[in-house]
């Protein structure tokens, strides 16, 4: 299970990096759903809390403008990777990092690389297809796309936590509409092409 916990955190991380920080986090400080390891246990530090709220707020503003919302995606191309790297890696708990020294570990060194990846993967599948929802609808559907996936991260996050058996499920979910948008503007833009020429 905690895999899939780790895969949900960090495909979390790659829709929105500070959803699943703060969700983790607040669980970690104020409930025992989570226990992070001794050297993790900062991301659960009241202030980092309070910091990772308002850079939530101020993403989740920025992501509802057309526009601004790509400029928004160029921003994060290193945050949500990295947000979903240290969730991967906090996710596998004291069976991989147990103690204070987590940072000289290859182990965790390894889990921050595969959650890097895992959560890159989420936010390129999400850079490529928002241009094309802005497109398809000048721009009406960024506040709605942008919605559901806040949504959406939020769900990936806590099911990680609380139901890490539905991980794959819903990554499923999302995975699968986005990449058959992708390929139907792909298509229709090589017939325009084919078309005109």
């Amino acid at each position: 299970m905690e895999l899939s916990a780790a895969l949900g955190l960090a495909t979390s991380a790659g829709l929105n990096a500070y959803i699943p920080l703060l969700i983790y986090g607040v669980l970690a400080r104020y409930t025992d759903w989570v226990n992070l390891p001794e050297g993790w246990t900062w991301l659960s530090d009241p202030i980092l809390l309070i910091i990772i709220g308002v850079l939530l707020a101020i993403e989740i503003v920025a992501d509802k403008v057309p526009a601004v919302d790509s400029v928004n995606d160029i921003i994060q191309t290193l945050v949500r990777p990295t947000s979903g790297g240290l969730m991967f890696a906090s996710a596998f708990g004291d069976q991989t990092v147990g103690d204070s020294s987590v940072w000289s570990e290859p182990k965790t060194w390894i889990l921050l690389v595969v959650g890097f990846g895992v959560a890159l993967a989420m936010h390129l599948l999400k850079t490529t297809t928002r241009p094309v929802v802005n497109t398809t609808t000048v721009g009406v559907g960024a506040p709605v796309v942008s919605t559901a996936e806040d949504v959406f991260s939020a769900g990936l996050a806590a099911s990680a936590v609380f139901a890490p058996a539905l991980v794959l499920v819903l990554i499923a979910i999302v995975v699968a509409p986005a990449a058959w948008l992708i390929w139907r503007f792909g298509a229709s833009r090589r017939r325009a092409k084919q078309t005109s020429e």
